[in-house]
């Protein structure tokens, strides 16, 4: 078996969206609080920075295609998915985030559809947390087909899969 890290598109889309790869350039704006004008008056979110302070200029291309990526809506970048860390044994964890603007739009599950199925046509399988008691995280990873309960991080939240 090789320890080949696989690699996801550079652009992956779908009718709505475009889930572009953020660079290091990017990256940079986000920490600095710098806002560039094809992003959301909102975005980046608190969080979108903190996981921004991660993409690594030298990263390997396989590697880096697994970090972060803006989530466009038309001509904006309105939100952040992407794995914390490339593949380890055929899974990654993934994490989706939005402003609240577009929330309820389906534009989450659209993105998290279309990330979920690039990983698979890699061989991989994508697990995703979630807090107990947030009813539309749940809803939003059920509806992409993560039914399957793997456990619980240290934090307490639920940790699904596809099954």
């Amino acid at each position: 078996m090789s320890d080949a890290v696989p690699a996801l598109p550079p652009l992956i889309s779908t009718a709505r969206l475009r889930l572009i790869p953020i660079s290091a350039t990017d990256a940079a704006d986000m920490t600095a609080g710098r806002h560039q004008e094809r992003w959301h008056a909102d975005y980046p979110r608190p969080d979108d920075v903190a996981v921004a302070a991660l993409v690594r200029a030298d990263a390997e291309p396989a590697a880096a295609s697994w970090g972060p990526r803006h989530v466009v809506l038309g001509v904006h970048a309105v939100g952040m998915i992407g794995c914390f860390a490339p593949p380890v044994d055929g899974e990654a964890d993934v994490a989706v985030g939005l402003v609240e603007a577009v929330r309820g739009q389906g534009v989450a599950a659209e993105a998290l559809a279309a990330l979920t199925a690039a990983a698979e046509q890699v061989g991989v399988r994508l697990r995703a947390a979630t807090e107990p008691g947030d009813a539309a995280g749940l809803r939003l990873l059920a509806g992409c087909g993560y039914t399957r309960l793997r456990g619980a991080t240290e934090d307490g939240q639920l940790v699904m899969v596809r099954p």
